[in-house]
């Protein structure tokens, strides 16, 4: 897919299979590869990464259709862009540890899901303006950036504590950072995602409320959503208390194994979220919501096709004829939810 800034997913996912590719040769092979390639093959990574965001962002304006950054799509990619950006700030101040050889995988793991739900509609209009959706979105997806992270984190501590334990020499290419420095990392990303999660909680119950409110029914509080999420935030919710009033708890690889734990929560959280009444809302939408969607799906292929022409690949004739294929279907649409109404 192509933005209005000309980045497509394949510029930035490609630089960050490089920077991953460098890692793990310094890993594998006695040649010695600086830092600083890995460490600039991200830096484009990330640049080309917020181009096609902001791309995204203003095509979605543009169209009039649909808020800005408001799908599934876009949150895999936004939490994608933290995870780098979080690799980039820790590759600069420790360019000697192999973090990329963690970090980097879950980066584009995330871009894969994105690529997944590429097709899905956006949220309406209607939903994704209020301050509780936008509230409802951010602390998720730092929740889920600050798990991610905390997951990374907790496989290189267990890694270096096994190494410490049984006495092996330090690899040359798998440079680790030191166990507090780990263990600290862990801590706060429990934290930081408890917290994150508590808030996108409670928006999310709000903005059940508020919806059922105005349709007359009631919260389903058996959702396996709703139930996911909150086993999920009661979950680290006694997790982060065990782990400040308990002290052997901040010991040993308890803290890596929470964390662990967390990320195999969360993973089972999305799923029911990306896979049950979330993901599947567009079946039981008002026409005017699938006519938003419907018209924002072809607004955006009849755009690829005006590019396309614009560069040779097809001619003039054909984007005038799909414009004036969409604007029938437009009418078509209209008529038949007049009907309906």
């Amino acid at each position: 897919m192509t933005s209005l800034s000309g980045m497509t997913i394949t510029c930035f996912a490609a630089c960050y299979v490089v920077a991953l590719a460098v890692e793990l040769s310094r890993l594998l092979f006695r040649w010695r590869v600086p830092a600083i390639v890995p460490l600039s093959a991200s830096a484009l990574g990330l640049l080309a990464h917020s181009l096609y965001l902001i791309g995204q962002a203003q095509h979605e304006l543009s169209q009039r259709v649909t808020s800005p950054l408001s799908s599934w799509y876009d949150f895999c990619l936004l939490a994608a862009w933290v995870v780098a950006g979080a690799y980039f700030g820790l590759m600069i101040r420790r360019r000697e540890n192999a973090i990329g050889v963690f970090l980097l995988p879950l980066v584009l793991g995330l871009i894969g899901v994105a690529m997944f739900f590429q097709d899905r509609a956006p949220f309406p209009v209607r939903t994704a303006n209020s301050v509780w959706r936008l509230v409802h979105g951010l602390t998720l997806m730092f929740g889920t950036t600050a798990v991610t992270l905390g997951f990374a984190t907790g496989l290189m501590y267990l890694l270096q504590s096994y190494r410490l334990k049984h006495k092996l020499p330090p690899s040359r290419g798998l440079r680790l950072p030191s166990l507090e420095w780990l263990q600290k990392f862990n801590r706060e990303s429990l934290f930081v995602s408890t917290c994150s999660l508590a808030i996108g909680l409670i928006s999310g119950v709000v903005l059940n409320l508020i919806s059922k409110s105005e349709s007359g029914g009631q919260v389903s509080w058996t959702d396996p959503v709703v139930l996911s999420s909150g086993v999920l935030f009661l979950w680290l919710t006694v997790v982060t208390i065990f782990e400040a009033i308990y002290r052997p708890a901040r010991e040993g690889n308890k803290v890596a194994y929470l964390t662990l734990a967390s990320f195999v929560f969360l993973g089972l959280a999305l799923y029911f979220v990306l896979f049950g009444s979330h993901a599947t809302a567009n079946a039981t939408t008002p026409p005017a919501t699938r006519r938003v969607s419907e018209s924002f799906a072809r607004r955006r292929s009849h755009d690829m096709l005006t590019r396309l022409a614009a560069q040779g690949d097809l001619r003039s004739e054909t984007c005038a004829g799909s414009e004036t294929l969409a604007q029938r279907s437009d009418s078509i649409i209209e008529q038949s939810d007049g009907g309906v109404a």
